[in-house]
């Protein structure tokens, strides 16, 4: 793969300009609104997560953890070096194969979550198959790190269904992570194509499905970074957005 010049970022910037306007775009998909807190009280959540609140500046970066571990090193380098951090939703099997990079993640102060132990159609599973794609994949989460993470996406679906939920909450995920701004990087569109998609649609609260595993990604995240710079917009961890 080869390295990302300044010049292969400029051009995707110019493929991108003029998309500020259009930031305030917001998915269809029928995003849950995070309900407004009082001082010093907790938020009422609801189970299913699309995007956090839409009065503060920050966006929450997700990636599924699976494919080409030096692709996942680059991006996880790549937004450190603009101050971000990102969530990771980790395959299990993933972890298996390259268990190192657990560390490497939650040492680069990033989120480190669950997204099924093989990455299957999940809400097409029974109840027996589901538990253990969840229980599976919190296993090796709690045996590399301690901790079964905070946060569980169900895999080849957006939403969970009431069954996987309940799987999920069962295993220790309170809430199950959706998101309301979809890059498609995983197409393979191009870098102007899913840094345009990105940025005609985040805007903030917004949670950004992203992945591993793809030069497209590699190419588009500093632009994207750049310009949530421009916009004031900060690239938190799934936690941070919710808190």
């Amino acid at each position: 793969m080869g390295r990302v010049t300044a010049t292969d970022r400029r051009a995707v910037l110019l493929a991108t300009a003029g998309l500020a306007l259009a930031a305030g775009c917001a998915s269809s998909s029928g995003a849950v609104a995070h309900p407004v807190r009082s001082a010093g009280t907790a938020p009422a959540l609801p189970a299913q997560l699309t995007h956090g609140p839409r009065d503060r500046p920050r966006v929450a970066l997700t990636f599924h953890g699976d494919g080409d571990p030096a692709t996942a090193r680059t991006l996880l380098t790549e937004a450190e070096k603009y101050g971000a951090r990102v969530t990771v939703l980790a395959v299990g099997a993933w972890l298996d194969a390259h268990p190192d990079l657990a560390r490497r993640i939650l040492d680069g102060g990033h989120d480190l979550g669950n997204h099924t132990l093989r990455h299957l159609d999940i809400n097409a599973m029974s109840e027996t198959e589901a538990r253990e794609e969840i229980t599976g994949c919190a296993e090796r989460l709690k045996r590399l790190t301690g901790s079964v993470g905070t946060w569980f996406r169900p895999s080849r679906t957006p939403v969970a269904s009431p069954l996987v939920t309940r799987l999920a909450q069962e295993a220790g995920y309170p809430h199950v992570l959706s998101y309301d701004v979809d890059s498609l990087d995983f197409t393979s569109p191009g870098a102007p194509v899913v840094a345009r998609k990105v940025l005609a649609e985040i805007r903030e609260g917004s949670v950004v499905s992203m992945h591993f595993g793809y030069a497209d990604t590699i190419a588009a995240l500093p632009v994207v970074l750049e310009e949530l710079d421009r916009r004031g917009l900060a690239a938190v961890t799934t936690t941070e957005l919710f808190s």
